[in-house]
């Protein structure tokens, strides 16, 4: 009685942009990365040197997403019955991981900053700024279009890019404010401050991106139920159709990616024929899969309880003697 998601008529051409936005996310990260080593080097800037450090942590979860999308986008239908949402998740995951490795290590080399200060050098620092108001233009550009993408096709993937790439304008952003001030106000010796507490202002950046990411990731990989406003779709279409079948025995959902599975266990009456009971399967699947999107729902007919993840007594239908 299963019944596989409905192709979106824009799925391919959807993963097709998908690919490409994250693959020139991965060349754009890589090209200024280089020059972003080579500046925290020269400078001397444990800022510029967080950033670098942050930088490589993203590359690489970049990396895994294109990784992902590249193995979705040659198929995979007969290998994986679900698809690839979970690989898709658990990329996702793996994003919001970095960002918190990124955070760590920020944290550390500010503190060891602040405890033993230096002077940043003037050259060095001034290749930081020019390159850091290139790396704002350019992770503004591609926060602005993973998040256009995003508002059309929604995955996990898109949704951790958009937002990494947020995190990585502002704190590009903060790093620029940093090196200006530094050189501005070099005279006074607090000066000497401002490089390592800026770097407090990425890590803060971090750690709300990397919480976001994994919170809405998790539950996902674990197979949670769906939440309740979904969970409400659903009890309410099988009381409408409470004339079809005798006994509801169990319901389970969960999330796959962006798909959703939903599995219904529903008593018939034994007097009807077979054809009959199919075709209120029919209409009871396709009433939710219009109003719950891109889901897949499954009617199995049984006689008997099952573990399920939702109760089944509010969608029962009511006792006829009563």
């Amino acid at each position: 009685m299963t019944h596989g998601c409905a192709d979106d008529p824009t799925g391919g051409a959807s993963l097709a942009e998908k690919l490409k936005t994250v693959r020139t996310s991965l060349i754009v990260d890589f090209i200024l990365w280089i020059p972003d080593v080579a500046a925290a080097i020269l400078s001397g800037s444990i800022v510029l040197l967080a950033d670098a450090l942050k930088c490589a942590n993203e590359i690489i979860a970049t990396f895994f997403a294109w990784l992902t999308l590249r193995k979705i986008s040659r198929g995979g239908a007969g290998s994986y019955d679900y698809g690839l949402g979970k690989f898709e998740t658990t990329t996702s995951i793996i994003t919001g991981g970095v960002m918190f490795v990124s955070l760590i290590l920020v944290f550390f080399t500010a503190v060891h900053r602040l405890i033993i200060p230096e002077e940043l050098v003037v050259e060095g620092a001034y290749l930081g700024i020019v390159l850091m108001v290139i790396g704002v233009c350019m992770n503004s550009w591609l926060w602005r279009k993973n998040y256009r993408l995003y508002q059309v096709s929604p995955s996990p993937i898109i949704d951790s890019q958009w937002r990494l790439f947020r995190t990585k304008a502002f704190s590009d952003f903060s790093v620029l404010c940093a090196l200006i001030a530094t050189l501005a106000f070099s005279h006074y010796h607090w000066s000497l401050y401002i490089d390592p507490l800026a770097s407090f202002i990425i890590a803060g950046f971090l750690l709300t991106s990397g919480y976001r990411v994994i919170s809405t990731s998790l539950p996902d990989l674990l197979d949670k139920t769906l939440d309740e406003n979904l969970q409400m779709v659903i009890v309410c279409h099988l009381a409408e159709f409470f004339d079809d079948y005798t006994a509801l025995h169990g319901v389970r959902s969960r999330r796959s990616g962006t798909n959703v599975y939903i599995e219904i266990f529903l008593e018939f009456d034994g007097n009807k024929t077979m054809s009959e009971v199919q075709a209120s399967i029919n209409r009871i699947r396709e009433s939710l899969e219009r109003n719950i999107p891109k889901s897949s729902v499954s009617i199995v007919p049984t006689d008997h309880p099952v573990q399920n993840s939702m109760q089944a007594g509010p969608a029962a239908p009511p006792d006829p003697g009563s």
